[in-house]
């Protein structure tokens, strides 16, 4: 009877310990899955469509980008509202976009010139920004719109309405570039390979895990998106070249339009940088960097890092705006 008894314990003791392992195993297994797999991009999908684009976009001939964007809207006339914090000239900009809005259709244009904190809180402007089919930002210093308006009545509004309707949040130049959560402000084309110096904040928040910068091939911006994805690679950095912009839907179906070029910069399979162990203004290395570029007609999948040629976009259509 002891020696069965013993047996028994043994087995016991056996079966304990194979759960065990295997749970283990499981955990670990778990664990390897979870780190593999890339951070969520705006896990809860917006409504709303955002437009990013390059700056410099044609406002007085053919007027592509802004044709789009107002074709977007279902409305015989949108309401669009152009918000000027960015800029040290809110004037001449409202008067060129009420100009280029009024040449692509009878839309409502109206100006907002918001230039302080007291007026980003002012409840009486919320039915403006309630009202507006687009919202629109113009180029200028990303760093005004970050500092007048994050936090404020009006920018929670229109975080809100992106997230929770079919509202569509635009911006050029500085308007583009503050729009997503990691926002570059400053750094030389030419000296941004060197560690250090480019100069990044906190922008509005409207998408995660994705670095927007602008006059992209025209200014010599390349190295400046290299450097942020050195720094952490599970960003994606979208470079918008001028007269260039994208549609992004979902908050991760990315669709270029305009005639220029948006080149993509891809860090998930970064094999190699140098950058922590180098010092301050010492150039940067880094092993394969996934660097792709789109036109009009072409696109990108935040969420799967896959390229979208014009065939993956045909069944991705936003025209049911």
């Amino acid at each position: 009877m002891k020696e069965t008894n013993n047996m028994k314990e043994a087995n016991n003791k056996k079966e304990t310990n194979n759960k065990k392992e295997t749970n283990n195993k499981k955990e670990v297994n778990n664990k390897k899955e979870t780190n593999n797999k890339l951070l969520p991009i705006n896990e809860n999908q917006p409504q709303g469509l955002l437009v990013a684009i390059g700056g410099k976009e044609d406002k007085e001939e053919v007027l592509e980008i802004l044709t789009t964007l107002i074709s977007l809207v279902n409305s015989e006339t949108p309401k669009i509202e152009v918000i000027t914090t960015a800029t040290n000239y809110p004037e001449v900009a409202g008067r060129e976009y009420i100009a280029a809005f009024s040449r692509g259709g009878e839309n409502s244009v109206s100006i907002l010139n918001i230039d302080t904190r007291e007026a980003a809180n002012d409840a009486g402007l919320l039915g403006r920004i309630i009202a507006a089919d687009i919202i629109f930002f113009t180029g200028g210093d990303q760093l005004r719109i970050t500092s007048i308006l994050a936090g404020s009545l009006l920018m929670e509004e229109i975080k809100r309405r992106y997230l929770e309707e079919h509202c569509i949040i635009a911006g050029t130049s500085a308007g583009a570039a503050a729009m997503s959560r990691t926002m570059i402000y400053g750094g030389a084309g030419n000296e941004t390979h060197q560690k250090g110096t480019v100069h990044v904040g906190d922008g509005i928040g409207l998408i995660d895990n994705v670095v927007i910068d602008t006059h992209f091939l025209e200014r010599g911006r390349f190295s400046r998106l290299m450097q942020i994805l050195s720094m952490n690679p599970v960003n994606v950095g979208i470079g918008l070249g001028e007269d260039a912009g994208i549609i992004i839907e979902g908050g991760h179906i990315i669709r270029a339009i305009g005639t220029g070029m948006i080149v993509i910069l891809d860090g998930q399979n970064l094999m190699y940088s140098n950058v922590a162990d180098i010092k301050f203004d010492e150039a940067i290395a880094m092993e394969n960097l996934i660097i792709h570029t789109i036109v009009e007609g072409h696109g990108f999948d935040l969420k799967g890092r896959k390229y979208l040629r014009p065939g993956d976009l045909s069944n991705l259509s936003v025209s049911s705006w």
